[in-house]
């Protein structure tokens, strides 16, 4: 597997998860709607990440 492609998949996979986490932090539910936006916005930011480091150290 391309180191690149594994690093992206990393990335949506832990940024999702952490923004669907947050607004538990202020008691809102894991299946509200806004931590299924920040779900969303997680995942677009851990994929600019994987993408970024995958392109610079491979």
């Amino acid at each position: 597997m391309n180191p690149t492609r594994l690093f992206i998949w990393m990335g949506a996979i832990v940024g999702s998860t952490a923004g669907a986490y947050i607004p538990a932090i202020w008691g809102a539910s894991v299946f509200s709607l806004s931590s299924i936006l920040l779900s969303g916005v997680g995942g677009i930011l851990g994929i600019w990440v994987g993408f970024t480091i995958g392109k610079r150290f491979f």
